[in-house]
Formats: structure tokens, sequence, C-alpha cells
């Protein structure tokens, strides 16, 4: 199954909100985790539609200090899918692009844990693993289309 990805605008901020139940069900105080999402140049998000159903979601937020949190959801009956692979594969490319560093809570889950760690993060503390990023340009498909050209 291959999802398509969007990038979350603050305007679609209820996805964010719909999604954190799943990405931090273990979580007291869920709201710091949506309220206000894409108010600030710091936060950055993609979600999968499949079939048209929004079926999961990754986003960054800076909650503490400088570094972005990671929030990772997939609606339970889509999980085991490659959706959450996909998600984050693509959210790695475009995190790189502005930060150097990302942490996620893992609440001792040990199969998000198996998920984090085959993505280059590291266990810190307790329930918390960090992941160093490679800074490196975007790289998007073209459709041949150069803005420096005028028209002919």
């Amino acid at each position: 199954m291959t999802p398509t990805l969007y990038f979350l605008r603050s305007s679609e901020n209820k996805i964010t909100k719909d999604m954190t139940k799943y990405a931090h069900k273990d979580a007291p105080n869920l709201n710091i985790y949506y309220d206000f999402y894409g108010l600030t140049p710091k936060d950055l998000g993609l979600y999968a539609l499949v079939d048209g159903t929004i079926v999961g979601a990754i986003w960054t937020r800076e909650l503490e200090g400088n570094t972005p949190q990671l929030s990772l959801a997939v609606l339970p009956e889509y999980r085991s899918k490659g959706i959450a692979t996909a998600m984050m594969e693509q959210f790695l490319v475009e995190i790189s692009a502005v930060s150097e560093v990302m942490i996620a809570q893992t609440y001792a889950n040990e199969q998000l844990i198996k998920f984090y760690t085959k993505f280059g993060f590291t266990q810190e503390e307790n329930s918390l693993m960090k992941k160093t990023l490679q800074k490196k340009e975007i790289i998007r498909p073209t459709d041949g289309y150069d803005p420096r050209k005028w028209m002919d």
C-alpha cells in the first residue's frame, strides 16, 4: 500500500489533533502536540492519504528548547502496511534541511523503539530517542519549469 504524502499546513491543525491520540496516547497534556500547530516556522509535518482517507501523520514541534520533538501516528487498521516507513523516509529528507537533531518519545513501546532504531535513532534516556540529522539540500521532482527563463 503506497500512500500519497502531503505537507501539513497550519490550516490543517485538525489532522494533528485527531492523530495525537494515536501518537501520544500515554502522554499527559496531549494538547501541546497540536495546539497552534503551524503557527511557527519550526513546525513541520506530513500526512498520508490512502483512497481519500487520512491514515497517518508525522510532525515535529519544538516543545522544550530548540529540539524538534517527533510525533508519528498511523490509524490502527493501516499499521504494518509500510505507511509509517514511507512517511518517515520522506520526513527525514524534509527535516534534515532545517534541523540538526530531533527527539522522539517511545513510551517504552518495544515496537516503536525498534522502528525508530531502524532509522538511526539512539536511546537517550528512559523513553526518549534522538536522531542526529545530516543537513542536505532537498531535491524534488521537476516538471521542467525553470522560473529563471522567459517564456518563448
